[in-house]
């Protein structure tokens, strides 16, 4: 076999039909050309007509194929340091790519994704660190029981989510929050998560325990100076979110709870909780995590252009619903 890769040459494919005439295998085929089974395989796949495998046909189209083939676009300086000042941001390939579309302040030339990962993966090759700044979910996910009995405990007067408004679902109202608590390694502490549905902006506290006082006090905390704002809050059917009638009595909200082992009713918070993660990791210790910590996460979340928002930022998304209910 040939250890370096060419394109088949016309001589090559008049080769291949004739042995194809002869009835021999694609395997015998690729043994007489010395190449590979599968190169065999894809030019009969890709470059046969109607009335089947032609040589001069053949090559016709493997010629236009390669007239027709996109140019690798060589990035400028100017592109480069775009995609280094955005990685430092932990923004994904996507993001920066359709960030480069939509900034008006951009100058470069726009690149599509897979351009930029390819970029990340050869400066990895050269020792670069780009690499480093991607959010790479390695780590293999427990299988939940469904359908085991639920030790957990019971949250007196708990609402179910069927008995929340309809138009929680719509997410077009601002002012729907998911709830949840972020585990540090041992439980060294934990983070009560909230997430607006709307604009998916991010509010993040920590509690030293996992006692429903401190939970109660910490959500309480969080969303007091959104309070205007503040229609309906879900959660998971952890005990530590037994105060929800003390929430609900604060901030003038209703409080739900999700099924149990139904994550996916909870998706935004579950997928803002992996996010989080890639700045407090799970095998760390949170504390010492002071409130400047917690404040350069939401900072990153709240400010980083999201697909779901067509590439706007929770921040400004939240600003303009903001002004548009006043």
């Amino acid at each position: 076999m040939s250890k370096s890769y060419h394109q088949l040459t016309e001589e090559e494919r008049i080769e291949i039909y004739a042995l194809r005439k002869e009835g021999k295998s694609e395997s015998k085929i690729a043994t007489a050309l010395e190449r590979d089974r599968s190169t065999i395989q894809r030019e009969i796949c890709r470059n046969s007509g109607q009335r089947g495998y032609r040589p001069k046909q053949a090559h016709s189209k493997a010629k236009e194929r390669q007239v027709l083939k996109r140019r690798a676009i060589k990035m400028t300086e100017p592109t480069l340091a775009y995609i280094r000042k955005k990685l430092a941001l932990q923004w994904s390939p996507d993001q920066i790519s359709n960030s480069m579309r939509l900034d008006s302040h951009y100058t470069g030339q726009a690149v599509s994704h897979e351009a930029i990962y390819l970029h990340i993966w050869q400066d990895k090759r050269t020792g670069g660190t780009l690499y480093k700044q991607l959010r790479i979910a390695s780590k293999d996910k427990y299988r939940k029981r469904y359908g085991k009995q639920d030790y957990r405990g019971k949250i007196p007067n708990r609402k179910d989510i069927d008995e929340r408004p309809a138009i929680v679902d719509q997410k077009e109202r601002l002012g729907d929050w998911e709830a949840d608590l972020v585990v540090g390694s041992a439980g060294s502490g934990y983070l009560v998560t909230l997430v607006e549905r709307v604009s998916k902006m991010t509010l993040i506290g920590f509690v030293d325990h996992k006692t429903a006082p401190e939970v109660t006090a910490k959500i309480i905390y969080l969303l007091l100076p959104y309070k205007r704002y503040v229609h309906t809050i879900t959660f998971d059917n952890g005990r530590e979110f037994i105060g929800h009638q003390e929430i609900s009595r604060q901030l003038n909200c209703g409080c739900y709870f999700a099924k149990p082992y139904h994550s996916w009713e909870r998706g935004l918070n579950e997928n803002t909780n992996g996010l989080i993660r890639q700045y407090l990791p799970k095998k760390l210790p949170f504390p010492p995590i002071t409130g400047s910590t917690l404040q350069y996460i939401m900072g990153r979340l709240n400010t980083r252009p999201r697909k779901l928002l067509d590439y706007v930022t929770p921040t400004e998304i939240y600003s303009q619903l903001i002004k548009l209910a006043a």
